[in-house]
């Protein structure tokens, strides 16, 4: 098909193309141009999109059968961009987030838990659920039934600039006895930016429209499987070192950004990894092995370096001292 990426240098965005190109699809990528050459076979538009004038003269009287946005900032950028396109592409899909849902994300929730109040003309991207779902509801509005809207959840894989699975085998890379977030056994929902990607076309490509909740079902990798597979992945000799929920609340440490991907498996944050997902699994999502997805982030890291983290969306991760802190803790608790 011919496919237009509003993005596509890095993260999802990158991973659309490749697939897409891969199969056969004729791609055109838009990106200003700053975050990396477009990859090779794709016919690349450099234009900040945030300028719809700009944005219409850089695309031209050009037609495409899907256009898939990465857009993760003010909703009145894609309002412009489905407007601007309402005629002339055939499909939109969206990437957006399960942030979208109201907090905390209830356990075991659908595509029709209630959604956070936003406004698809807002200038303002700061708040990243309204935004997201600003985004969505310009993306229904202008093409209806022509549009899948891709609620991802967590994304790993290789080329994640948010920097939650780089940073733990950044972490684990350094060696020695690593604080690994209890239990071992906790359930993960994540989904590896590649499968995303192909799920995201082949949908396309069969017109699949509406909302989906688009992670692996909760449980595909647990906490320790992940971690382990950081472990054989870098090859170095470190000692995961299992520490109990609530010491680490016990020491003001925060899941999901001090301790990236972890979240304790009760409280807000539990729903993070326990969607409802079998709407996406039968419209054919799957999700390969986690050591698979691990090995394959860590040659990327290894080939191009540790990315430069988005300043307003970046994984913080634990702090060194910190995390000694707690080690000596764990040492006198077990």
């Amino acid at each position: 098909m011919r496919l237009l990426v509003l993005g596509g240098t890095h993260h999802v965005g990158r991973s659309v193309v490749e697939s897409a190109l891969r199969g056969g699809d004729q791609v055109t990528t838009v990106t200003r141009g700053v975050s990396g050459p477009s990859s090779d076979g794709a016919t690349a538009v450099h234009v900040d999109r945030t300028d719809r004038r700009a944005l219409a003269e850089a695309l031209g009287d050009s037609t495409w059968d899907v256009v898939l946005d990465t857009w993760s900032d003010a909703p009145r950028v894609v309002h412009d961009a489905a407007e601007l396109l309402t005629d002339r592409v055939a499909f939109y899909v969206y990437v957006s987030s399960r942030s979208v849902y109201g907090w905390p994300l209830p356990v075991g929730s659908d595509e029709s838990a209630p959604l956070v109040d936003a406004d698809p003309m807002s200038e303002d991207g700061s708040d990243y659920a309204a935004a997201k779902r600003g985004a969505e509801i310009a993306v229904e509005q202008t093409f209806g039934e022509r549009a899948l809207v891709a609620r991802a959840g967590l994304i790993l894989g290789p080329y994640e600039v948010v920097g939650r699975l780089p940073w733990w085998l950044g972490r684990i890379s350094r060696g020695g006895r690593v604080l690994a977030p209890g239990p071992r056994h906790r359930s993960l929902q994540y989904v590896d930016g590649r499968d995303l990607a192909d799920w995201m076309l082949a949908a396309a490509d069969r017109r699949t429209s509406g909302a989906f909740n688009a992670v692996s079902p909760p449980g595909h990798a647990t906490m320790g499987e992940l971690l382990e597979a950081c472990v054989d992945a870098t090859g170095v000799d470190a000692e995961l070192v299992w520490t109990p929920p609530e010491v680490i609340e016990a020491a003001g440490v925060s899941g999901w950004t001090e301790l990236p991907i972890w979240v304790p498996p009760s409280g807000d944050l539990a729903g993070l990894h326990a969607a409802d997902v079998s709407a996406a699994q039968r419209e054919g999502l799957r999700c390969r092995p986690v050591d698979e997805t691990v090995r394959d982030t860590w040659h990327w890291l290894q080939e191009e370096g540790f990315p430069e983290l988005p300043s307003h969306r970046g994984a913080s991760g634990l702090d060194p001292l910190k995390e000694q802190e707690i080690l000596s803790v764990v040492g006198r608790v077990l």
